[in-house]
């Protein structure tokens, strides 16, 4: 009788387990919600009673758990925290296309030239009278 194991056809999406079937990340992300949390109950247990320090310590810990478990698409949850800050606040919201007229552009530069040739021929009117004196 042999032992049968199922194995995923798609290897990428396991994680290496390193404790207590959790993986690295979320082992720090555990150990820093504890690390927040629980001073947060005692110091305000005396104040506020032990019920209320237990829901704000459970407040505290909480985007540390959400960090811990939550990802979308292979991607940790700072991350696409990180991706929607970049898109709400770090680049500019609407990029309107503009482009380039080069018809505009050329009649622009005729009309210089046409400028230019009539800023000539004035003077060149000037120098003839000039010299004919």
């Amino acid at each position: 009788m042999a032992i049968s194991v199922s194995v995923p056809k798609d290897l990428s999406n396991i994680k290496t387990k390193v404790a207590f079937n959790l993986t690295k990340r979320q082992l720090v992300c555990f150990g820093g919600a504890a690390l927040a949390g629980v001073p947060v109950y005692f110091f305000t247990k005396g104040v506020i009673g032990a019920q209320a320090a237990a829901f704000l310590m459970v407040g505290v810990m909480l985007p540390f758990f959400f960090l811990a478990m939550y990802e979308r698409d292979g991607f940790p949850a700072e991350k696409i925290l990180y991706f929607m800050l970049r898109q709400k606040a770090l680049t500019p919201g609407i990029r309107p296309y503009q482009s380039e007229n080069i018809y505009t552009q050329l009649e622009e530069l005729e009309k210089i030239r046409e400028e230019v040739r009539c800023l000539e021929s004035r003077a060149g009117g000037r120098k003839k009278a000039e010299a004919a004196e």
